[in-house]
């Protein structure tokens, strides 16, 4: 292994002379790779009421900027019915925190919407 070293033959491995990424600790976790390979693909797993909270907020948008009134209301009854099991079996993790939309409010504020930017 010192010839190796000598011979110059760990000069050229990644990460050779750079630090140790921050947040590294001495302690082992087993995962250690799952987490590296997720962090790198930007891949992260949230409780399912967080995960439901930011799909119930991606489908409003989407309802928002839907392209008839009827994909609007037919997005926000999904997210809707994914809301009320949530609410009545509830998982383990951090509460919901939420209620289902009001689909005639979402579908109001969309023929708003598409009024003013001359979409309608």
């Amino acid at each position: 292994m010192r010839d190796a070293e000598q011979a110059g033959e760990f000069a050229h491995l990644p990460g050779a002379g750079k630090p140790l990424p921050s947040g590294a600790d001495t302690t082992y976790d087993e995962l250690w790779w799952i987490k590296q390979k997720m962090a790198r693909e930007g891949i992260s797993v949230l409780p399912p009421t967080l995960a439901l909270r930011k799909e119930a907020e991606d489908a409003l948008a989407a309802a928002y900027s839907a392209s008839s009134e009827r994909i609007a209301r037919q997005i926000i009854t999904e997210v809707n019915a994914k809301i009320r099991e949530m609410m009545f079996k509830p998982p383990p993790g951090p509460p919901l925190g939420m209620k289902p939309y009001d689909v005639e409010e979402v579908a109001r504020e969309w023929r708003e919407r598409r009024a003013v930017d001359g979409r309608g």
